[in-house]
């Protein structure tokens, strides 16, 4: 039977099954993170991220994978599409990565955050909710009401004015770097901040990278990473090998209408190089007694 039949089989069985991220509350959080549930009491591990993190069409995603390599708890407190804003607005999230033994932070993108021109839905991040009157007077001539997510109404933005463009882009690197250094400082140090992309940092403008305004994480730049390394203990760079990016949506878990949303994320070869690399560090900032 071919690889191709196989996997049509395993999406048209996943309509009728759909793979159970066992969604679970921790404390007053309003947010549903993926479980199994665990407790927040003894040593655990916290993984705090958006799409990539919360492991979107993988059984195993790299935090459970983790939690096998390191003997210990780990806490998925992963949210789809999520910014960092999502987590600053949870005190139960921060108040369990203060407790934690270590933290995991994944870089996302600065797309999804709040800031002066735009506002997001405060779960949801990836969804618009409504332009600043300073937005509205940058680009008078956009009805922002045509936009329901955020990267639509960038890409929207840039193809109408490229120069004015940059205004939002610094607003928003800007935002990014302020709402992590508050983040950083209020879990703790004892936190490694996580690159997982196709691409490594870099300090190239956005334009010039391969897939522009579609890139993960958005915006982001190597120098805006260094300058959050005083307040973390490592950045751990994950860049999937050409052999997992090249298995494609293998061995992913989703119908068939999921199809394009799973292959722009990791499959799980990438989530296990993604877990090797973290293991390694947690092993040597807290080597076994």
């Amino acid at each position: 039977m071919s690889e191709e039949l196989v996997g049509a089989m395993r999406h048209d069985a996943l309509e009728e099954r759909s793979l159970n991220y066992t969604p679970c509350r921790y404390g007053t959080s309003k947010i549903f993170f993926r479980g199994p549930q665990r407790s927040l009491d003894g040593r655990y591990v916290t993984f705090v991220g958006g799409t990539e993190t919360y492991g979107k069409f993988i059984k195993e995603p790299f935090a459970q994978l983790v939690e096998r390599q390191v003997g210990m708890p780990t806490v998925n407190f992963g949210c789809a599409n999520a910014s960092i804003g999502a987590f600053l607005a949870e005190p139960t999230v921060v108040d369990a990565c203060r407790g934690a033994h270590a933290n995991v932070v994944q870089i996302m993108g600065a797309q999804n955050l709040s800031n002066r021109f735009y506002s997001v839905h405060p779960r949801r991040n990836d969804r618009f909710l409504k332009p600043s009157t300073v937005l509205e007077a940058i680009y008078p001539e956009v009805d922002f009401a045509d936009f329901c997510f955020t990267r639509h109404m960038l890409i929207a933005l840039h193809e109408l004015s490229a120069e004015r463009f940059e205004i939002v882009r610094g607003e928003l690197q800007q935002a990014w770097v302020s709402r992590m250094t508050t983040f950083l400082r209020e879990i703790g140090p004892h936190t490694s901040l996580l690159w997982f992309s196709d691409y490594p940092p870099s300090d190239r403008h956005w334009s010039e990278r391969p897939e522009g305004l579609q890139a993960e994480p958005l915006f982001i730049t190597r120098r805006m990473i260094d300058s959050l390394r005083p307040l973390v203990r490592s950045v751990i760079v994950v860049q999937p090998s050409e052999g997992a990016r090249a298995e494609g949506t293998r061995g992913m878990y989703f119908a068939p209408q999921d199809a394009g949303a799973a292959q722009g994320l990791p499959g799980p070869q990438a989530h296990r190089e993604a877990a090797d690399a973290i293991s390694e560090t947690l092993h040597a900032l807290a080597p076994a007694e």
